[in-house]
Parts: structure tokens; C-alpha cells; sequence
């Protein structure tokens, strides 16, 4: 008497779905906290790319001799300067892309779309104050 069986019984059911939810209890929060660490990845990595355009940019005005005042061009964009810098609200010209942050030109500030608290997930830009001044860069990560 061969008879031969298909399906699971129960009790094979009942420990794969045991073994499935003790994984997830695991998991989910794993996956939950990498949104906000790739938020903040992002926001240091603008402050980096927007320290290499600034330096660039300078770079760039030293090279050609201009005046402290006077524009320069990268990658076809006009680049206003303050002290042989970028002006806040030509800083974002410097960039090839900031696609996921929201510019505003007046305070030079890029904000993290999605963030918790946007103003608090940003970076900020500031032209120089002085003569041989640098630009003030500061990222904020607190609550992304």
C-alpha cells in the first residue's frame, strides 16, 4: 500500500510561517533605518559636491586672473562670484545635478526632499564675508 502523499501537513506549515516572522521582526527594522542613513548619505555627499564647486569655481578665477567680482564660466554657466567665490544663489550652477533637494537662491540653502524635518536635513551655503575668506559650507543631518 503506496500512497503517495502531496501537499505540506500542518505542522510544516505552521514552522515555515514561524520561521518567516521571526526573520521580518529582524528585518523590517533593518530596512526601516536605512531611509533615513541614505537621506544623510545624501545630504553629505551635496555638502561634498558643493565644497568642489566652490573650490573649482575659485580655482577657475584665479587661473584666468579676474577680479574678486567678476563672473566666470563653467561647463557653459555663468558663475556669479563674491571674493573670487560663488555667490549663494549661483552655487547651484557649480552642480551637474541635485535631483532630491529643493534650492532656495536667496539664503543659498539646498533641502532634503523627504525629510522628516527638511529644514533640519540640509545644507547651507555662504559666500565669503571678507577678502581671503572662504565660503561656509554646513551640513545639518540632525533629523533626516
Amino acid at each position: 500500500m503506496n500512497k503517495a502523499t502531496k501537499g505540506f501537513t500542518l505542522i510544516e506549515l505552521v514552522v515555515v510561517i514561524t520561521i518567516l516572522g521571526i526573520l521580518a521582526a529582524f528585518a523590517i527594522p533593518r530596512f526601516a533605518n536605512l531611509e533615513v542613513e541614505a537621506r544623510i548619505a545624501a545630504v553629505q555627499g551635496l555638502g561634498g559636491s558643493i565644497r568642489s564647486g566652490a573650490t573649482l569655481a575659485h580655482s577657475l578665477s584665479l587661473a584666468q586672473g579676474l577680479a574678486p567680482g567678476a563672473s566666470v564660466s563653467m561647463e557653459g554657466q555663468s558663475i556669479g562670484m563674491v571674493q573670487r567665490y560663488p555667490a549663494d544663489a549661483s552655487i547651484d550652477d557649480t552642480l551637474v545635478d541635485f535631483t532630491g533637494f529643493t534650492f532656495t537662491p536667496a539664503t543659498g540653502v539646498f533641502t532634503k526632499d523627504g525629510a522628516t524635518t527638511p529644514a533640519n536635513c540640509s545644507v547651507t551655503y555662504a559666500e565669503p564675508t571678507g577678502a581671503n575668506l572662504p565660503p561656509t559650507v554646513t551640513v545639518d543631518v540632525s533629523d533626516c
